[in-house]
């Protein structure tokens, strides 16, 4: 009985007493509370990552509070790993909640683009760059969720920006950039909208402070990549240098007295 309701339910949308079937709801409830989660995350993940603009031991410190130097006599790198664990596993149940919606064949695309194209509706447009940011992310934010999880013990200012440059980071971390923030800040107005949070505002405040926080963490993000790549371009390495001597570097001058 219980495998003939899922068979109605997944054909038809609706139980087997014929009601509309709350599936779609919960669905949609969950995506919306892991891409919250995630937004929230972004906003003080640039932030703590921007720290570097106060000053290479600020950033240290910051690094060096998430590995419980406040609380525990030796850091400890591995709760870095398990906040990545966390925020890769809201990433997959929100990606694949979210592929719910985008177009699956040629078809369902070209209908997508007809639609877009005669509404000229900017929350349609918005949908578009969420879907095509969304899309990237699935590649550049996974390289640098795995990076996080593998080698936290290697996020400092030393350490961070020889990656940016000597190991070529640049490269993922600017479209990384654009890709996240561009999604972040639309998810975050749409859920407003969808939602009807602060709906007292009016969709036309909303827009721009969905415009606003663009601009803002995109040109915060932009001025902290600068400072990793100043970083890592003065830096003095040979052949033989490694991600390790920079790490040992970050120690040596702000590690602990």
């Amino acid at each position: 009985m219980q495998n003939d309701e899922g068979i109605i339910q997944g054909y038809l949308k609706i139980t087997p007493e014929r009601k509309k079937s709350k599936l779609p709801a919960r669905l949609d409830f969950w995506q919306s509370a892991t891409g919250l989660f995630l937004a929230l995350f972004m906003i003080a993940h640039m932030f703590f990552v921007s720290s570097i603009l106060l000053g290479q031991e600020i950033m240290y410190k910051v690094t060096k509070f998430f590995e419980g130097s406040v609380f525990l006599e030796k850091e400890q790198p591995f709760l870095v790993s398990i906040v990545a664990i966390i925020v890769i596993v809201a990433f997959v149940v929100h990606a694949f909640l979210a592929l719910r919606k985008f177009p699956i064949n040629f078809q369902q695309f070209s209908i997508f683009k007809t639609h877009k194209t005669l509404m000229k509706h900017g929350d349609t447009s918005l949908w578009w760059i969420q879907a095509c940011s969304g899309f990237a992310l699935f590649f550049l934010a996974s390289v640098h969720l795995f990076v996080m999880l593998t080698a936290p013990d290697t996020i400092g200012p030393n350490a961070s920006a020889y990656r940016f440059v000597h190991q070529h980071f640049w490269i993922l971390y600017i479209f990384l950039l654009f890709a996240v923030e561009l999604h972040a800040s639309i998810g975050l107005y749409r859920l407003c909208v969808k939602w009807g949070w602060f709906e007292n505002l009016g969709l036309n405040t909303l827009r721009n402070i969905k415009k606003g926080m663009s601009i803002f963490f995109i040109a915060l993000g932009l001025l902290t990549f600068g400072a990793y790549v100043k970083i890592g371009l003065s830096q003095d390495i040979s052949p033989n240098t490694s991600i390790e001597d920079m790490k040992t570097l970050d120690h040596t001058l702000y590690g602990k007295k």
